[in-house]
C-alpha cells in the first residue's frame, strides 16, 4: 500500500508509475474515492457533533422543567442523517480499501522501463559454461535413468507437477537445506520455520492477493491457504506490532514448503521438478530501517551470489525491468542460473526490495523512544535457495560422462558423497 499523501499531492508520480509499468488502473477513481471517503469522515463528524450538542440541550431543557420535543424531533431527524451518512461512509471506506490494495508499489529510479522481459537488464555473469566431450542430457532423463525420481507414480496419486524423490536425491535436497541454513546462521539471520497455512489477512498483507487467486490453493470452507513462499508468513509475523530500533535490521532466514499452482507452464516445464507445485526453500527476510533498505538489499544479494558461487554453479544477475516487476516490489534482481541440458538460464532466484509497502498493510512499525512517532519499516526478500531447481541446475551442469552426478564440496560433508 502506498503512502496516502502521494495519492492526494502528487497523483502524476503514480501515473507515471502505472506507464512504466504497462497497466490499466482506475487511478482517477481511487482518487475520487478518496476525497470522497475524507468529505464523509468530516460531515459524519460535524453530524455527530451537532447531535451531541443537541442531546445536551434536551438535556439542560429537561432538567429546567422545560418543553424539549421540538428538539427531540430535530434530534431524530440528525440521528437519522447520521445514520445514512455512516452507511454510506462505510460502502465508500470498502471500495477505497479495495481498490488502493491494487494499486502496485513504486519503481526505483533505476530500473530500466520496458513493457515485458526483454527490457530486463543483465548485470553481470560469473562462471564459466560447462562443455561437455559426451552427449548432454536434462535433469528429466538423468534423475529417471538413476532412480532419483518419479513423477509417473507421483501423477497417479496427486496429479502433473508432483513428484517422488527418491534415494540420493532426498538427501541432496535436505542437504541443501541445512546448508543453507547454516550458510544464513553464520551471517547473522534468524532461522525461523513458519506456518504452512496463513490467514488471508496475512497474506493480503504482502501480496495483491487478487493477482494471486490462481495460484495460491484455498483450504475449502476455512479462512486459510496454503503459503506460496515463507516471505508471506514472516512479513506477518510482526503485523500491527512496533518494534524497538535498537532490534533492526531483524533478518530471518526462512524455511518452509512452497505450494504453487504455477498455472501456464508447458513444454518441459510441464515435467521433472523445475517447475512444480511444491518444494522447498529457504528464504531471507528483512524488517529493515528506510534509510538502509537499499544497502541491505544489495547485501542480500551478494550473500545470494556467494552461496551459489560456493556450490559452483555458473549464473547471471538480471535487473527486471518495469514491465516484468512484481507489483509489490520497488525493484528486483533475478538471479539465472545455467541450465546444461537445456542450454539456457533459468530463473531460481528472486531478490526484492518492497520498500513500506508491506509493512503499511500489515502495520509494522518501529521507533527509537518511547515518546517518538513509529516509522513504517521496509521490507526486503530473497529466494536463497529453491531446491528442486537449483537441483536441476546441479544435475545439468555436474552431470558426469558415466551418467552420474557429481555433488559439490561444501555438500560433500551433509551428503557423506561425492556422486550421485
Amino acid at each position: 500500500m502506498l503512502d496516502p499523501k502521494l495519492l492526494r499531492e502528487n497523483p502524476n508520480k503514480i501515473k507515471k508509475m502505472l506507464e512504466a509499468r504497462a497497466l490499466d488502473f482506475p487511478l482517477d477513481q481511487l482518487i475520487k474515492l478518496d476525497k470522497e471517503r475524507r468529505e464523509l469522515i468530516a460531515k459524519t463528524d460535524e453530524f455527530r457533533k451537532k447531535r451531541n450538542d443537541i442531546s445536551l440541550e434536551i438535556s439542560k431543557k429537561k432538567k429546567m422543567g422545560e418543553d424539549a420535543s421540538s428538539l427531540i424531533t430535530n434530534m431524530q431527524s440528525v440521528s437519522e442523517q447520521l445514520k445514512k451518512l455512516e452507511e454510506i461512509q462505510i460502502k465508500t471506506e470498502e471500495e477505497h480499501t479495495k481498490l488502493s490494495l491494487t494499486l502496485p508499489n513504486m519503481i526505483h529510479e533505476s530500473v530500466p522501463i520496458g513493457k515485458d522481459k526483454t527490457s530486463n537488464k543483465e548485470i553481470k555473469k560469473w562462471g564459466s559454461i560447462p562443455t561437455f566431450d559426451f552427449k548432454v542430457h536434462d535433469h528429466i532423463d538423468l534423475t529417471q535413468s538413476l532412480g532419483l525420481v518419479d513423477l509417473e507414480r507421483a501423477a497417479k496419486v496427486a496429479g502433473a507437477r508432483f513428484y517422488y524423490l527418491k534415494n540420493q536425491l532426498v538427501r541432496l535436497n535436505q542437504s541443501l537445506i541445512q546448508y543453507a541454513l547454516d550458510f544464513l546462521t553464520e551471517k547473522n539471520y534468524i532461522p525461523v520455520q513458519t506456518p504452512y497455512l496463513i490467514k488471508r489477512s496475512a497474506m493480503e498483507g504482502s501480496i495483491i492477493a487478487q493477482d494471486f487467486e490462481d495460484v495460491i490453493y484455498k483450504i475449502e470452507d476455512e479462512d486459510l491457504y496454503l503459503i506460496g513462499t515463507s516471505e508471506h508468513a514472516i512479513a506477518s509475523m510482526h503485523s500491527d506490532e512496533i518494534i524497538e530500533g535498537k532490534l533492526l535490521p531483524l533478518r530471518y532466514a526462512g524455511v518452509s514448503p512452497c505450494f504453487r499452482k504455477e498455472a501456464g507452464a508447458h513444454g518441459r516445464d510441464q515435467k521433472g521438478i523445475f517447475r512444480v507445485h511444491q518444494f522447498e526453500k529457504v528464504e531471507q527476510f528483512i524488517f529493515s530501517r528506510p534509510e538502509d533498505s537499499w544497502k541491505e538489499h544489495e547485501s542480500m544479494l551478494a550473500i545470494v551470489e556467494e552461496f551459489y558461487q560456493k556450490i559452483g554453479l555458473p549464473y547471471r544477475i538480471m535487473l527486471l525491468s518495469s514491465g516484468d516487476l512484481g507489483k509489490v516490489s520497488a525493484k528486483t534482481y533475478d538471479l539465472e542460473a545455467w541450465m546444461a541440458g537445456q542450454n539456457s538460464y533459468r530463473e531460481i532466484v528472486s531478490c526484492s526490495n518492497c520498500l513500506d509497502f508491506q509493512t503499511r498493510r500489515l502495520k509494522v512499525r518501529f521507533r527509537d523512544r518511547t515518546d517518538e512517532q513509529p516509522q513504517y519499516l521496509h521490507t526486503l526478500n530473497s529466494t536463497l535457495v529453491a531446491t528442486t531447481r537449483t537441483m536441476v541446475a546441479m544435475i545439468e551442469n555436474f552431470q558426469t560422462k558415466d551418467g552420474h552426478i557429481s555433488v559439490p564440496q561444501v555438500l560433500q560433508k551433509y551428503l557423506g558423497t561425492n556422486l550421485i
